[in-house]
């Protein structure tokens, strides 16, 4: 008898392994599964147009690919590094039968948030639903050990960019358009060994609700989804080799999420035939753990 998805997922222990930063999905073993083979299709995102930053890999690259089955054209941001798991996001889109434009730029900087837009607008002719997704994260032991630096790339790139984002979107997002931003459990729980991670990922819920009000009478929809573990490059990369093998073990399924398993929440928040009434939410999924939002 076949088992149900969510018991027929891998499980820890995996390899132990350590990826250099910013970790490249073609190096973890074992792949992500992003290609969702059980999803099917309905055509709620036909003649859309998507922007979702960092979706090179992980969460990301399943959205991307999700969207572009539900018939969206989709832009993605990737640093230059990322260049192989890129190339295989534009592929998996392309293979959807949708156009792919990739932007290699730094969400870090203001620039790079204005050049996301307005090259997506400019090679796809429209936006219509935003994706924020691209992160830094960099496990501390202690506060003492996060410098200012760090502090300050993490906030630029996790919440800042965000800021930026929007701020260049507003002009081409017409009233029935979508954000959708990444929180994560840590934002809602904290995380001891992620104190400038953690804060930003709350503040990103907090954005969310406000900028849900601000943006209501534009008939543009805010929401956010908030993951517990989910097996990617950018939690590999952030953990020692033996760590990294658990990751996700002391969730209640006793795994971590696949992208696949992620990406459909994304659709459902960007299709306004499924989700037309909801705005300012923060749904967490956290494989049978249950917190407040």
């Amino acid at each position: 008898m076949t088992k149900p998805q969510m018991q027929a997922e891998p499980k820890p222990p995996f390899p132990k392994q350590k990826l250099d930063k910013p970790g490249i999905e073609a190096e973890l073993t074992p792949r992500p599964k992003y290609q969702a083979p059980n999803y099917k299709p309905a055509g709620k995102l036909e003649g859309k147009v998507a922007l979702v930053t960092g979706g090179d890999s992980g969460i990301g690259r399943a959205v991307a690919v999700l969207y572009a089955r539900e018939g969206a054209d989709v832009a993605i941001t990737a640093l230059p590094a990322e260049k192989v798991d890129s190339d295989e996001t534009r592929r998996a889109i392309e293979g959807e039968g949708r156009r792919c434009v990739v932007i290699e730029t730094d969400l870090s900087e203001t620039e790079g948030c204005i050049e996301a837009v307005e090259r997506t607008v400019t090679e796809l002719g429209q936006l219509d639903i935003l994706v924020h997704n691209a992160a830094h994260q960099n496990r501390k032991e202690s506060l003492e050990d996060v410098d200012e630096a760090e502090w300050d790339l993490t906030f630029r790139t996790n919440i800042y960019a965000y800021f930026h984002m929007v701020r260049a979107s507003l002009p081409h997002l017409k009233n029935g358009a979508a954000i959708i931003n990444t929180g994560s459990v840590t934002g809602i729980e904290g995380s001891g060994r992620l104190l400038d991670y953690s804060s930003t990922k709350g503040a990103i819920h907090t954005f969310t609700k406000s900028l849900a009000q601000s943006l209501l009478p534009k008939g543009i929809r805010v929401n956010c989804v908030a993951p517990g573990p989910v097996w990617t490059p950018l939690n590999v990369a952030d953990k020692p080799a033996r760590e990294a093998g658990r990751h996700g073990s002391d969730a209640p399924m006793g795994r971590p999420a696949q992208p696949e398993e992620i990406a459909p929440a994304f659709v459902f928040l960007a299709s306004a035939a499924d989700s037309s009434y909801i705005t300012g939410e923060v749904l967490p999924i956290l494989g049978g753990q249950t917190v407040g939002g």
